[in-house]
C-alpha cells in the first residue's frame, strides 16, 4: 500500500461564474491532513495513518477542480443542499403554498436539484490553520425553495484526529432545509478496491423502509431480524446481495437509520482490518443514512485508479428523507429569525488487532 499525498493546490486555481476557487490545507499536531476546496464547500483528502506508519487518503475524490465538474459522481465529499437526500416527486406544501423542484432522480428531487450547494463556489475564511469556514447566500427560489438561506459551513481538524462539521443558516421566509455531508470513505485507501470487506456497526434499532423510488414509506421499522440490522459490527459486503425486497429497491443500502443517541456517543463506525483505521460519527441529527456506492463506476480516483461500485460508502448525518411530504417526521421546516444549527463530527482512530 503506497503513501498518499495531497493533491496539488495548483489543480484546484481556477475561476468559475467569476469566482475564484481554491485547495485549502489543514494539519494537526499528529501529522493527520484534509484538503478542501470552495467548489461545494467539500473535503477533497482526508490523510490518516494506518497499522504500516503509512498516511494513506481515506475520503474518495478527484486530483483537481475539472474532476468534481466532468465526473459522473458528483457529490463526493460536499456540502448537499438546500435538502439533502430525496423528495417525492420533487414537490411540497409549505405554509399554504405549493412548491415544485427539479425531478433529477427517478422522477424525485435528490440533494437539493441540478445545480445543488455541491455546485457553488462557497466564499471562505480560514482561521489558525486549523479551521476553514465556508459561506454561501442561496437566492430566494433557488431551484425552488423559498427565502433567500444565508449558510455557513465550518470544518474544524483537532488534535484527536476528528473533523469537525457544523452548519448554521437563517432564512428570509419560511423553508425546508437538510444538510449533510457527502464524503465517501474507504479505510483502505481511496481507489483501493471495494468497501465490502469493512466492518459496520450502528447503533440504531430502527430504520426507514423505502419504497421502489426509494422514497421512505412513512414507516418506522426495526432492524431486529433483518438485514439492516449492525447492532453488532459486520461486514458491509455480509448481506448486501440478498434477496430483500429493501436492497433490491435500492440496489444495496441507501436507508436511514433513527439516530437516538446523544452527540457525545457515536451513532456509527467502520473498521478496516486491513489498514487498522476505525472511522466514528458523531452527530446532533435524528438520523444517519448508509450509502454503499452502489451506482459507482469508472470514475478515475486521485490515486489514478477507477473507483469501482461499492468503492466507498457514505455514513450521511441528516433529517430523514421526504421530511416536508411526512409530517411525523422530524420537523425540517426553519422560520425566518431562527437558525438552523447541525453538528457533525468524524473521528479517525488506529486499533490494533488483540
Amino acid at each position: 500500500m503506497s503513501t498518499y499525498k495531497l493533491p496539488l493546490a495548483t489543480n484546484f486555481t481556477t475561476k468559475i461564474d467569476n469566482k475564484n476557487t481554491h485547495l485549502i490545507t489543514l494539519k494537526n499536531r499528529t501529522g493527520m491532513q484534509i484538503a478542501l476546496t470552495d467548489y461545494g464547500a467539500r473535503l477533497v483528502s482526508v490523510l490518516v495513518p494506518n497499522n504500516r506508519g503509512e498516511l494513506i487518503d481515506v475520503v474518495l475524490g478527484y486530483d483537481s477542480i475539472n474532476g468534481y465538474i466532468e465526473a459522473q459522481e458528483q457529490y463526493q465529499g460536499a456540502t448537499v443542499g438546500r435538502f439533502c437526500n430525496r423528495i417525492a416527486a420533487g414537490k411540497f406544501t409549505l405554509a399554504g403554498e405549493n412548491y415544485e423542484l427539479a425531478q433529477n432522480n427517478n422522477g424525485n428531487s435528490l440533494h437539493g436539484g441540478i445545480e445543488g450547494f455541491h455546485r457553488k463556489i462557497w466564499d471562505r475564511q480560514v482561521s489558525f490553520n486549523k479551521q476553514v469556514d465556508f459561506y454561501y447566500v442561496s437566492p430566494d427560489g433557488e431551484e425552488g425553495f423559498p427565502g433567500e438561506l444565508n449558510t455557513t459551513v465550518s470544518y474544524e481538524l483537532t488534535n484527536n484526529n476528528e473533523i469537525i462539521i457544523r452548519f448554521r443558516a437563517r432564512t428570509t421566509k419560511t423553508t425546508v432545509i437538510n444538510l449533510t455531508n457527502h464524503a465517501y470513505f474507504n479505510l483502505e485507501g481511496e481507489g483501493h478496491g471495494d468497501s465490502l470487506g469493512h466492518e459496520i456497526c450502528i447503533h440504531s434499532d430502527e430504520y426507514l423502509p423505502i419504497n421502489e423510488k426509494q422514497i421512505p414509506t412513512g414507516e418506522i421499522a426495526p432492524v431486529a431480524g433483518t438485514v439492516f440490522d449492525f447492532r453488532t459490527p459486520k461486514m458491509l459486503g455480509l448481506d448486501i446481495g440478498a434477496a430483500e425486497e429493501q436492497l433490491i429497491f435500492a440496489s444495496g443500502y441507501d436507508h436511514t437509520f433513527v439516530n437516538n443517541q446523544p452527540i457525545s456517543q457515536a451513532i456509527a463506525s467502520a473498521y478496516s482490518k486491513t489498514s487498522g483505521i476505525e472511522l466514528e460519527v458523531y452527530t446532533s441529527e435524528p438520523g444517519i443514512h448508509l450509502y454503499s456506492g452502489n451506482f459507482m463506476a469508472d470514475d478515475k480516483g486521485k490515486s489514478g485508479n477507477k473507483y469501482l461500485r461499492y468503492g466507498g460508502f457514505c455514513f450521511e448525518a441528516q433529517h430523514y428523507p421526504d421530511s416536508p411530504n411526512q409530517p411525523h417526521f422530524p420537523s425540517v421546516i426553519l422560520q425566518p429569525g431562527e437558525e438552523f444549527n447541525s453538528e457533525i463530527r468524524f473521528k479517525f482512530n488506529l486499533k490494533k488487532e488483540a
